[in-house]
């Protein structure tokens, strides 16, 4: 007996909820009940409250922005269809509504735009920028200094920091000091070989800008 009031009591508890968003809209309800609206429903041992409860706790200890799929399946009772779809709302919701400070990084000429402190440097300078999914700037990351070749740019080093990063795609660039935007067969296989280390890896090469003084050219 004891056992069926339980459950009728996360019954009415889920149906309360859902009333509420119905009637009042989404604002009348708390951060814990809107939770509980997406999760729906729980296990035999861990009903939907105590989860709505879990996922709060733990999207306020990992903060919105480091959030992954990993920490919701962690949840008990959270499985991996149901974190895909709390990781994509919130995906979803941050990249329409809330207000990004990092850069669009959807043109080459928005990445030439973040590569102005090395056109006019001396020596050549090769740059990577690591992008989220929606291609805003993540960071900037300076790899070498030094004659652009093959051997140089490694794609170990490119993408540990890319992976350490998070990101969904990358771009490289480098300068040449000379002021020619001559794309050379070095150029080329530098951008052959982060491609091809890319594809392995799972995180694209979107381009290969290179710059000098005010101008830029694509060697991809």
């Amino acid at each position: 007996m004891y056992k069926n009031n339980s459950s009728n009591k996360v019954i009415s508890s889920k149906v309360m909820a859902r009333e509420l968003l119905y009637k009042r809209g989404g604002n009348s309800l708390s951060d814990t009940e809107l939770l509980q609206v997406m999760i729906n429903s729980g296990t035999e041992n861990n009903d939907f409250i105590k989860i709505s409860r879990n996922v709060d706790a733990v999207i306020s200890k990992c903060g919105i922005e480091n959030l992954t799929v990993e920490d919701f399946v962690s949840i008990k009772g959270i499985g991996k269809a149901r974190a895909a779809m709390l990781m994509a709302a919130i995906e979803y919701f941050r990249r329409r509504y809330v207000k990004q400070s990092s850069p669009l990084i959807d043109s080459p000429g928005r990445a030439a735009a973040q590569l102005r402190d090395i056109a006019d440097k001396k020596q050549e300078h090769f740059v990577l920028l690591t992008l989220d999914g929606a291609r805003r700037l993540i960071k900037k990351h300076l790899v070498t200094i030094g004659t652009l070749t093959a051997s140089l740019v490694h794609p170990r080093e490119v993408f540990a920091l890319a992976i350490g990063d998070r990101a969904a795609s990358i771009l490289i660039a480098h300068n040449h000091p000379s002021g020619m935007l001559d794309v050379s067969d070095s150029d080329r296989e530098v951008t052959q070989r982060i491609r091809q280390a890319g594809d392995i890896v799972g995180i694209r090469l979107d381009d290969h800008i290179i710059v000098a003084d005010d101008d830029f050219v694509s060697a991809y």
